[in-house]
């Protein structure tokens, strides 16, 4: 061991020597591959050098070069320009030389050889595509470089916008084509389009878990049918038919089957023609797991049965990995309902292969409890904060709730005001303090439009509008925008009809979610009656506030003059005995329950109304009035997004006093609205023998449509009408009903629904007379 030690340390004193004397003799050196810079040579000339052809200009190479003439020549400097050549794009290859010269100066020579360049692209083979279709596709110009790893990109992507049209079999291929002389070269796309093969059948085999029904309307791949040539379907898609796949295979795991074999392998592809597919997909299940103990780790806060009840897996219960990641996020929100935002929640699955059952454990590791500290608003650049603060359901000093926080969010997007709305959680200094950020991309919430347009009712017309959704009235520097009111303001003149509507409403009167509005109008109306004219001027103010969940509450006051003019002398008495003016001043109460997904075109949901009218506050008119009305909606089918629409209405009047319900403001039946088959207000009371439009104090309607989504601008719809109309009040019998059914289309024009029905009357009442069939042309929903 000494010996050892003595044999190290002489060895350490040795090295310790041998590196002194290198870094003195270092240090007497300059460094490796290095020289002093004043000994380094001038270049006196630089010359190009083009190997093959000149087809990019001298001055290109000199630009791109940092070796001056007359300037001191170093090699990275020849470095940097090979670098910065390169760097061009239009050299196949670079190469610096340098010649020294007798007095000590040296002469450079630069040697390029440039790329070809595209003088032509050529597409063969191309039937069915044009070719100004294909050059969409690609990113290859003609006079550009002629780049081979671009071409085939672009061969690539003509052969998936083939696949995309349904040519399955496609292949594409390319062949360059270069000219030395010329340094020019032509792309020839050389392209097979195959057979566009139509679905012909879709079959599965071995699908015990999941019906056959439910698997073809999750995918993508579907039957050729009636509706192929617009919708697009029915082709078959290689790329899709291979997410198809993945898609079944999510569904059966999403039902247990977590060891389903969906593969190209159980794929059984046939040819009964030349132009036709059929397809069987064979499935082998696999064992269907359910859901065995489910156990919490970690959690002090709440008790472990308390956070089982909240779930939707339980013990017994076929095993999703999607219900399972659905449970992470709902105790996550439990936690986070009380502050614990930063609570961590993972789940832990332990599979039993002999039960078939797999066990589910939750760790929790709970976090500190946070307390909202102050809100930041970013984006909003008109909107003013105290919109976007009044809409949040916490407040600063509250306990930061994450569901309150999502119920926030879908509130500011409802409003319509912004494209984005995103709440998220910000660290702060202080301990047990967040704040609440939101970001917000405001939207376009004004529309200013003028035109003419026709209807089946109004005929010709032009019209101005302006609009605003997010209004505000004293804000003249911000263009009247910001504070979220809302304002209308529409002019028509028509042939048959001439309007003036102002409108305005305030969302949040005295800042409590509580609606203030009203609204001024004159109505010029030629098409109620050939026998006479109308004209209905005055306004209408309302308040309207929420009052639980989706229940909404609306009190509306309205004054208006009713003018009935140029009344025929062969109209029937009581329309007579209504020329002149009439003052209508009545309050209406209202209770509003909307749940439809959307306004326009909704595929859930529904949306029910009962309002009371109590016409007899001043003017020459009394009368109460009752009506209700309902609609709901059903998906049938997520293919074309196939929905039934229920409607239906019933109302009727209660007379006092001396005074009978006057015409104008009675019940009608027929026309786009309500009764399609039949002319607009012409269905006939069941008890009345005349055929003018004198309408009738009850009435019951109903409703059947079913709608095929085509594209996003275009529905088509098949639909029954039945309903009736009885001259005494609170007489609901149906004997004299009347009945129609049709098909329409929906077209989406100016961000409204233009409604084109064809309506065939089937039942017609007692003193109705069927005038064959009727054609409606409208635009806005029915409700």
């Amino acid at each position: 061991m000494k010996t050892f030690r003595k044999i190290a340390i002489s060895r350490s004193r040795l090295t310790l020597v041998l590196l002194g004397a290198l870094l003195i003799g270092f240090g007497t050196q300059p460094a490796f591959g290095q020289a002093d810079k004043n000994d380094a040579p001038e270049v006196r000339t630089i010359t190009v050098e083009f190997r093959g052809v000149k087809n990019v200009s001298e001055e290109v190479v000199r630009a791109n070069i940092q070796i001056k003439e007359g300037a001191k020549y170093e090699q990275t400097l020849a470095d940097r320009s090979i670098r910065s050549l390169y760097n061009t794009g239009l050299f196949d290859f670079i190469e610096v030389k340098s010649e020294e010269l007798p007095d000590g100066r040296v002469d450079i020579t630069i040697v390029v050889q440039p790329k070809y360049r595209i003088q032509q692209i050529r597409y063969v083979g191309n039937h069915k595509v044009p070719y100004r279709r294909l050059e969409d596709k690609i990113t290859s110009l003609e006079g550009a470089i002629l780049d081979e790893r671009t071409i085939r990109k672009d061969r690539d992507a003509i052969h998936e916008h083939y696949l995309g049209r349904g040519y399955s079999q496609v292949t594409v291929d390319y062949d360059i084509v270069r000219d030395p002389v010329t340094g020019f070269g032509t792309v020839t796309f050389i392209i097979d389009e195959g057979r566009k093969l139509k679905i012909k059948d879709l079959n599965f085999v071995g699908n015990e878990s999941v019906s056959t029904r439910k698997l073809k309307k999750s995918i993508k791949t579907k039957k050729w049918g009636f509706l192929s040539w617009i919708t697009s379907s029915g082709r078959f898609d290689e790329n899709k038919f291979q997410e198809d796949l993945d898609i079944l295979r999510d569904i059966y795991k999403d039902v247990g089957h977590l060891d389903v074999n969906i593969s190209e392998a159980n794929v059984v592809l046939e040819y009964p023609t030349a132009k036709t597919i059929a397809i069987t997909i064979n499935i082998d299940e696999g064992r269907q797991y359910r859901v065995g103990r489910v156990d919490m780790e970690g959690n002090t806060l709440f008790l472990t049965k308390d956070l089982v009840r909240v779930l939707e897996l339980k013990p017994g219960d076929v095993f999703s990995p999607t219900k399972l990641d659905e449970d992470r996020e709902t105790l996550r929100e439990v936690f986070g309902r009380v502050g614990y935002l930063d609570t961590y929640v993972h789940a832990e699955r332990t599979p039993n292969l002999e039960t078939g059952a797999i066990d589910i454990t939750f760790h929790i590791q709970e976090s500190d409890q946070f307390i909202l500290e102050s809100i930041r608003i970013d984006g909003n650049n008109k909107t003013k904060s105290i919109v976007i603060l009044r809409e949040l359901a916490l407040s600063p000093g509250n306990t930061f709730d994450l569901v309150r926080m999502k119920t926030s969010e879908t509130r500011l997007k409802n409003t319509q005001f912004f494209d984005e709305v995103i709440l998220a959680p910000e660290n702060t200094n202080i301990p047990g303090r967040r704040n609440l950020k939101i970001s917000v991309r405001e939207a376009r919430t004004g529309n200013f439009s003028f035109g003419a347009g026709f209807s089946s009712l109004q005929k010709g017309m032009v019209f101005f509008e302006l609009s605003q959704g997010n209004f505000d009235l004293f804000n003249w520097r911000s263009f009247f925008q910001g504070d979220g009111q809302k304002f209308r303001l529409r002019v028509s003149l028509g042939s048959r009809q001439s309007s003036f509507i102002l409108a305005f409403e305030e969302p949040w009167l005295f800042e409590k979610q509580l609606s203030f509005g009203f609204e001024l109008f004159s109505v010029k109306t030629d098409f109620n009656s050939t026998i006479f004219n109308e004209v209905r001027s005055g306004f209408d103010v309302f308040l309207r506030k929420r009052i639980k969940g989706l229940l909404v509450g609306r009190i509306s006051y309205l004054l208006e003059n009713v003018d009935i003019k140029d009344v025929s002398e062969n109209a029937p008495l009581i329309i007579r005995n209504e020329a002149g003016k009439r003052t209508v001043s009545k309050i209406t109460l209202t209770l509003d329950r909307d749940s439809r997904n959307h306004i326009l075109f909704p595929t859930r949901g529904g949306r029910t109304i009962f309002s009371t009218s109590f016409a007899g506050l001043g003017g020459s008119t009394e009368y109460l009035k009752f009506e209700a009305r309902t609609s709901k909606f059903i998906r049938t089918f997520n293919f074309l997004e196939q929905t039934i629409a229920i409607l239906g209405r019933a109302g009727t009047f209660a007379e006092y006093g001396n005074e009978t319900v006057p015409f104008f403001d009675r019940f009608f039946l027929g026309g786009p609205d309500d009764l399609r088959g039949f002319q607009f207000r012409r269905v006939v009371p069941g008890d009345q023998e005349t055929s003018d439009p004198i309408g009738g104090n009850t009435y019951g309607f109903a409703s059947v449509e079913y709608i095929f989504k085509i594209a996003d601008q275009l529905r088509l719809a098949a639909f029954y009408d039945w309903g009736f109309l009885n001259t005494r009040n609170a007489d609901f019998s149906p004997k004299n009903y009347n009945s129609n059914w049709g098909v329409g289309v929906r077209i989406m024009m100016l961000g409204s629904p233009m409604r084109l029905d064809y309506g065939i009357p089937i039942t017609t009442g007692a003193f109705n007379k069927d005038d064959g069939p009727e054609f409606n042309f409208s635009f806005g929903s029915r409700f």
